[in-house]
């Protein structure tokens, strides 16, 4: 059964998934290049980023999930 990320996936959750940094890093995803990122990615929920900087949620979880290796 394929795991299913939320807009309450942390960002470490999110990126233990090979391909979904790209998937990131496409939608503008500002805290995968950022260092400060690097010691929060425990804490750092997805959604949380996506309201700080105007990125679509809905749409990134959507992609995310679609993304998802079986």
């Amino acid at each position: 059964m394929k795991e299913t990320i939320t807009e309450k996936s942390t960002l470490k959750e999110v990126l233990d998934h090979e391909g979904l940094e790209e998937v990131l890093s496409e939608s503008g995803f500002p805290c995968v290049s950022c260092p400060m990122a690097k010691m929060e990615m425990d804490e750092l929920e997805i959604g949380f980023v996506c309201d700080r900087y105007n990125i679509d949620k809905v749409q990134l979880v959507k992609k995310l999930n679609n993304s998802l290796k079986d």
